[in-house]
């Protein structure tokens, strides 16, 4: 969601004021930060880097210094208040805004903070969109109505609030028109997708969406993230079955394994009911790798409840996951619970919750070893020996290069590759040729 905003971001400075991007830090005229705050690590990341510009504008005072994004909603004035050389405040749905934002601070002399909340205005403001690449993200909906006792996203981005239907059918063919031929729909809670149909009374849902982008030409594969467990209905899982685009993966994240601590994130569901979803998945599409978050260190989380999350990543055996440790937010109801456990209790849960997941990352990469599939080639590798691409199952793959010229061809393309090693995190392969 962060990187999407950013290129809208990237694309409302191109297309409405005389601003080219730079990545030379010290040949900026203006820097941007686009923040998140899920974790209060990359809260205090902000006031870090925005240190280091302070220390820029000294030596060029007519630098101007935006900070947007959800640290930019939860913190507000208190972001110029800490760091008085900030130009900009403005949160993930006043992006779009940004050219009128910079002309009042012109205008006015004073920094200028808009961390308002206008629903989906900011999508009938953006520039069409533009990418060069063969894969793109498309946001068919802003913030998230769940209220997880450990979530700040509901106050810093807001209600759940859908894009009409043809608004988002419309981005994806300009997409598919401009060579991209992979889409990732975002939003934190995609599933809960309720979009307008134009002229009709009727909302179309998640699944009836997934139908209509698939029947776009260009869309060869089609990815979504992230989803809820609740909102996961039989109409989805029927077309993970019959919508050939839809990658064979899913990300459905669980957080825990214990009811008690489930019921203590307000999460709205049992470890069985997940495990019963589950079932009803793969029952539907066997053998789907399934990734999941997890958060472990929860307050009031034994050892008991521990285990009860690694039971439920033996039983479902998930692929590649995102672990934390619990990060108390302010504003939550989960930071006002009384936290006992120890830090170093807490990272070793982790450690070992990670090392078995690592176990079924190699394991679920071995058994994709001698399998053809077709590979999103995303550009050269770091070592400018292979191709690098990326799997149905979000996979690194890296791929033998071919000469140079034909490599290149290939950036942005479906190509078959079959692989041929599988290591911690990635695969090797080969490329297919007839």
């Amino acid at each position: 969601m962060n990187e999407y905003d950013s290129e809208k971001m990237a694309d409302v400075l191109l297309d409405q004021s005389d601003y080219q991007e730079t990545k030379i830090l010290e040949e900026a005229d203006m820097v941007l930060l686009n923040t998140c705050s899920i974790r209060e690590k990359a809260q205090d990341k902000v006031f870090s880097d925005l240190g280091r510009l302070r220390d820029l504008k000294v030596n060029k005072p007519d630098l101007l210094i935006g900070v947007g994004g959800c640290v930019a909603s939860q913190e507000g004035r208190q972001i110029i208040s800490r760091a008085p050389f900030v130009d900009l405040v403005f949160g993930p749905q006043t992006l779009h805004r940004l050219p009128a934002l910079l002309t009042e601070r012109a205008r006015s002399g004073r920094p200028q903070v808009d961390i308002s909340f206008p629903e989906i205005e900011k999508f009938d403001h953006l520039p069409p969109a533009k990418k060069d690449g063969g894969a793109a993200f498309v946001s068919i909906m802003e913030g998230c109505s769940k209220y997880c006792s450990y979530c700040v996203v509901p106050y810093t981005r807001g209600e759940e609030v859908s894009r009409p239907f043809e608004s988002i059918l419309e981005e994806v063919s300009s997409l598919t028109q401009q060579g991209v031929c992979e889409i990732t729909l975002l939003g934190q809670n995609v599933n809960a997708y309720l979009g307008k149909l134009d002229g009709q009374t009727e909302l179309a849902d998640f699944a009836m969406l997934l139908e209509y982008i698939a029947e776009i030409p260009g869309v060869e594969r089609l990815r979504y993230t992230t989803s809820h467990p609740r909102e996961f209905t039989q109409r989805l899982i029927t077309a993970h079955v019959q919508i050939p685009q839809l990658v064979n993966h899913l990300h459905l994240p669980v957080q825990h394994g214990s009811d008690k601590i489930l019921m203590a994130m307000k999460r709205g569901y049992t470890c069985l009911e997940y495990k019963s979803l589950i079932r009803k998945i793969r029952q539907a599409k066997p053998n789907i790798p399934i990734s999941s978050d997890f958060i472990v260190g929860f307050p009031g989380e034994t050892d008991a409840d521990f285990q009860e999350l690694m039971d439920l990543v033996h039983h479902v055996q998930f692929d590649n996951s995102y672990c934390f440790i619990f990060s108390a937010r302010p504003g939550t109801p989960a930071a006002n619970l009384e936290d006992s456990t120890p830090r170093a209790m807490k990272v070793a849960r982790l450690q070992a919750l990670t090392s078995l997941i690592d176990e079924n990352i190699l394991r679920i990469s071995q058994s994709m070893v001698g399998n053809t599939e077709r590979v999103m080639i995303e550009g050269i590798a770091k070592d400018g020996q292979k191709l690098q691409g990326r799997t149905e199952n979000n996979r690194v793959c890296n791929i033998d290069l071919p000469s140079l010229g034909q490599a290149k061809r290939l950036i942005g393309k479906m190509v078959p590759v079959v692989f041929t090693k599988a290591l911690a995190h990635s695969l090797q392969a080969e490329l297919v040729t007839r």
